[in-house]
């Protein structure tokens, strides 16, 4: 690996090369190549954070050229390369200020807002929902949030991605604990699901939403029963999905994207906990166990455990 001092040499000798002169223009286009060129040495030598800094002068340079399109690009390699660096960091347990994953975030949150100037939405939205990924695997899925808002925000247009960008918010509240800011959103979801997601002849959710939709409703399900509202404080729209699982009740439409034995067995929970069966609800978790996702699965457990030892009101 390369000494700190001719890493710092080499830079110096781009960025001199850049300088104005009297009666000559500086090469701009040939000193974000360089760069680029020094901050690929660098990732070689296992140095990201020095390439980071050449990426960032690269950025610099593509935004002196008006080139949107290199600004962006340069700025997201500067935050990967930040990136990099404090993982490896973290791999290695060394002490800090977490100094990379701010430079990384700052980097994002700028070739963000150059793409959206340049109305490349879509891409603009990739890179939320990187940042949210970023945040949410190293432990800060609360800070996640916001990205994967705004990622949703930005594809408002197409449905199934501004879903998929709402379920890893759901996804972060679940992780937080924030039952009922997860339960808002996925509410959110099924609505959107219904609104956007039906056939042109019968208006049911065709396709993706179906699938989308029977993860809102189990998840919406199971929540409603961990934070058993009471009758004057639960909503009506949450009312209403607890009275589709009451005995009296069969709703076609929720049986046609749940299935069969999984809405009859939502029912038999739904009923157990209102009677505060644990017993039967404990037997109904087994028959479940195969049928929920990990996160669901985890909820389950939730409601059992509070149906055990209760910390708050009753239905």
């Amino acid at each position: 690996m390369e000494k700190d001092s001719d890493v710092l040499l080499k830079y110096r000798a781009v960025t001199n090369k850049l300088k104005r002169r009297f009666l000559k223009k500086p090469n701009v286009a040939e000193g974000s190549e360089q760069f680029a060129s020094l901050a690929k040495q660098l990732k070689n030598q296992e140095c990201p954070q020095y390439a980071g800094f050449c990426h960032l002068a690269q950025a610099r340079c593509e935004n002196s050229l008006t080139n949107s399109a290199g600004e962006a690009q340069a700025l997201t390699d500067a935050a990967r390369s930040f990136l990099q660096a404090d993982l490896s960091e973290r791999a290695l347990n060394i002490p800090g200020f977490q100094e990379h994953l701010c430079a990384a975030i700052n980097c994002y949150s700028h070739a963000i807002r150059v793409n959206i100037e340049n109305k490349q939405i879509a891409l603009a939205a990739s890179l939320c929902l990187e940042v949210g990924n970023v945040l949410r695997k190293v432990g800060k899925a609360g800070e996640a949030i916001v990205h994967y808002q705004r990622a949703a925000e930005l594809q408002s247009q197409n449905a199934l991605c501004c879903l998929a960008a709402l379920k890893m918010v759901a996804k972060c509240k679940l992780e937080t604990r924030n039952y009922e800011g997860a339960l808002s959103v996925l509410t959110e979801m099924a609505y959107l699901c219904h609104e956007r997601g039906g056939s042109p002849h019968g208006g049911r959710p065709i396709g993706a939403y179906c699938d989308l939709l029977a993860k809102c409703e189990v998840d919406r399900v199971l929540l409603l029963l961990l934070l058993q509202p009471t009758p004057q404080r639960i909503r009506p729209e949450h009312a209403q999905t607890l009275e589709k699982y009451t005995w009296d009740s069969c709703d076609s439409i929720t049986e046609l994207y749940l299935g069969e034995d999984l809405y009859l067995l939502l029912q038999s929970v739904v009923m157990a906990c209102q009677s505060h069966d644990l017993a039967s609800l404990r037997a109904l978790q087994k028959d479940l166990w195969p049928m929920l996702d990990p996160e669901q699965n985890e909820l389950l457990h939730l409601v059992i455990q509070e149906l055990a030892h209760p910390s708050g009101e009753g239905f």
